[in-house]
């Protein structure tokens, strides 16, 4: 039996453990990325791991989040990860320089090499042939400091793509027609690996619209081969000598296939408030719009700006809407600048922003009261936009432009004009003079690390007690979200002061949730989060377990727990458990009091937990975790494990 493209990968970068799926193993590590919003902590955890340099071919800084630089916080935020970059040899994307996913595309990303990410929406790498995982910035800095990257072998499962994008569908309707089969819960433990004729007729840009967006489906990982067209993309940004093939044996077998005829989709939309909730554009027809967001990680190159520029030549945006364009990044900026297509936008009454996540992540451009939003951005959690009421839909450029001009919902098949049909560039505009290169070690040991007055210390845990009493702090339902836990946007600029924005945890649901848990603390119980189905969706930000080990959880009770925050859980001490069978979680109330005893011995010997009730009877729990992820817990949290000569 022949390998897929993920095993090849993997075999290739394996440390231990065995290719079987479901088993623990580990991997080497070529790459890892920050961003500004998870990198401040993500770099003071690695200070104190006291490694003079990154262990890793290639680490990379992005400033790409929190760019509007309300108040001093984020100012100094910057000058910190500048000066990180700086005495530790780390690239540095500066401000302005776009969101890293779109230019680790273009100018860092390598086939066949492994990359870790502090952005849930790493994968979009594997639109290049890159195993590119979403992760919490522990994870990163340990990586960074040449520790073996963890993870349960994924099981495969190939998109067959065959056909071809009929006109004015585009990527975008791929994926969303991937999440409609899905969801977005129940595909822990997958890698999504697409194959077939019809990835021929997609150019790298937007097999990475895909791939990024795969995200939304929980799965570890999504990839593409690296073939002809992938080699021609980086031949146009100058970099054809990283290029390798890297295809599929001719006998690799999957677990599950699913068949997809890209000649058969028609424009699609997803409906707040999840991105799985998708329909055809013509299903809702005619609904009316407030404003258009095009831009994100997702859908920000310069075939999507190009396109929709194409759509709105010669017109103007409706009266009733504001239309928003974030190009990707300032290559895109510079390349649609000259080609004249960023004049057609600002002629049409766009109104250009920031190369950046900006709107995507709530920081910025949000609508007003009850407003429909269409985005080409790839989430659309109730208040996400950082307008609780308003109501956001996910497109594609195609469908976003159209509505700009008609001020409803339109599918852009009834336009009467010509598709557009953009090509990707022979060639990209390349300028790298916003990337601050490392310096050699000898001329950067003594560099300053400047610290702002908001940047506080990594939090500390102790080992967990084998046996403490704990109260139900808050139960919440199904799909709670990591923006759901702690918010992104304004509240972006307190994530390197833990003190500050533990405050506004569940602040949306609870108002008074970190009152509740300071209260329990001082009363000498620990506190308990009660949750539905696919718990921690979203954002890879580790601050959702961070800021919740602050106020003193110590465990997470749920049906269902998703990948990158069961990982976050984990490295900050926090247990994550679930509901035996017949258990539901509104069968525990709040400020229920619970007794858990000989915690640490169970969780060596791998038996469940059983908690007793203090309104009677009790409770059985149980996990899915390694030896290793038990160790962690057992320690306080992976920065205590590796102290304790843990790898």
């Amino acid at each position: 039996m022949g390998n897929n493209v993920t095993q090849k990968i993997l075999n290739n970068h394996l440390v231990a453990g065995e290719l079987s799926p479901g088993k623990p193993i580990t991997i080497k590590i070529d790459q890892t990325l920050t961003q500004d919003a998870t990198g401040t902590m993500a770099y003071l955890q690695f200070e104190t791991l006291g490694i003079s340099r990154p262990k890793v071919s290639l680490a990379v800084s992005y400033i790409d989040h929190n760019m509007l630089q309300d108040g001093f916080e984020n100012p100094d935020d910057h000058r910190y990860l500048s000066s990180i970059a700086e005495r530790y040899g780390i690239f540095l994307s500066r401000p302005g320089n776009g969101i890293c996913h779109q230019v680790h595309l273009e100018r860092f990303g390598e086939p066949g090499r492994t990359l870790v990410g502090s952005d849930s929406h790493t994968p979009t790498a594997g639109g290049l042939g890159m195993f590119a995982v979403g992760v919490g910035g522990l994870d990163v800095a340990v990586s960074m400091a040449g520790k073996p990257f963890h993870l349960t072998c994924p099981r495969v499962m190939r998109i067959n793509l065959t056909g071809k994008l009929p006109d004015w569908v585009s990527a975008k309707d791929v994926i969303l027609k991937v999440l409609s089969i899905l969801s977005s819960k129940g595909n822990v433990g997958w890698v999504l690996e697409y194959g077939g004729d019809g990835i021929n007729t997609l150019s790298v840009p937007e097999r990475a619209t895909i791939t990024n967006m795969g995200a939304e489906t929980g799965v570890t990982t999504s990839l593409f081969p690296s073939d002809e067209l992938t080699r021609k993309f980086l031949k146009a940004q100058g970099r054809e000598r990283v290029w390798q093939e890297l295809l599929p044996d001719t006998d690799a077998e999957y677990e599950r296939t699913i068949d997809i005829n890209m000649s058969d989709l028609v424009p699609l939309i997803s409906q707040p408030h999840n991105p799985d909730k998708v329909v055809p554009v013509e299903e809702i027809a005619g609904l009316a719009v407030d404003q258009v967001c095009i831009g994100s990680c997702t859908n920000s190159s310069y075939k999507d700006l190009a396109t929709a520029a194409a759509i709105l030549r010669g017109k103007t945006v409706h009266p009733r809407l504001s239309l928003a364009v974030a190009p990707g990044s300032r290559q895109v900026l510079q390349m649609i600048s000259k080609d004249g297509i960023l004049a057609d936008l600002i002629a049409s009454g766009a109104r250009i922003m920031e190369s950046s996540c900006g709107f995507c992540i709530g920081n910025g451009q949000a609508p007003p009261t009850d407003g429909v939003s269409l985005r080409t951005s790839n989430r659309n959690f109730k208040g996400r936009s950082g307008t609780p009421s308003a109501k956001l839909y996910l497109c594609s450029p195609e469908v976003a432009a159209t509505a700009a001009i008609t001020g409803e919902v339109t599918d852009p098949r009834t336009l009467g004009i010509p598709y557009p049909g953009i090509e990707m560039p022979e060639k990209f505009a390349i300028d790298d003079s916003m990337i601050v290169p490392p310096q050699p070690e000898k001329e950067t040991a003594k560099v300053k690390i400047i610290r702002g007055p908001n940047i506080g210390e990594p939090p500390k845990n102790d080992p967990l007690p084998s046996s403490f009493f704990a109260r139900v702090a808050i139960v919440v339902g199904d799909k709670i979200t990591t923006d759901h836990i702690v918010r992104a946007g304004p509240r972006l600029k307190f994530r390197s002061n833990i003190e500050k924005y533990s405050r506004f945890v569940f602040e949306e649901i609870d108002p008074e949730f970190d009152k509740k848990c300071k209260r329990n603390r001082s009363d000498g119980f620990f506190n308990i989060i009660v949750a539905g189905e696919s718990y921690g969706q979203g954002s890879s930000r580790e601050h959702a377990a961070i800021c919740p080990m602050h106020l003193g959880v110590k465990a997470v009770l749920a049906v269902s727990i998703e990948r990158i925050h069961t990982s976050n859980l984990i490295n900050f001490g926090i247990l994550p458990l679930f509901f035996s069978e017949g258990v539901k979680p509104k069968d525990l109330s709040m400020d229920e009091e619970l007794e858990f005893s000989d915690i640490v011995e169970n969780l060596r010997e791998g038996k469940d937990i059983e908690v007793k009730r203090k309104s009677g009877g009790k409770l059985t729990l149980t996990y899915d975790l390694s030896e290793r992820q038990r160790e962690i817990i057992i320690a306080g949290g992976l920065l205590n494990y590796i102290r304790r000569g843990g790898e």
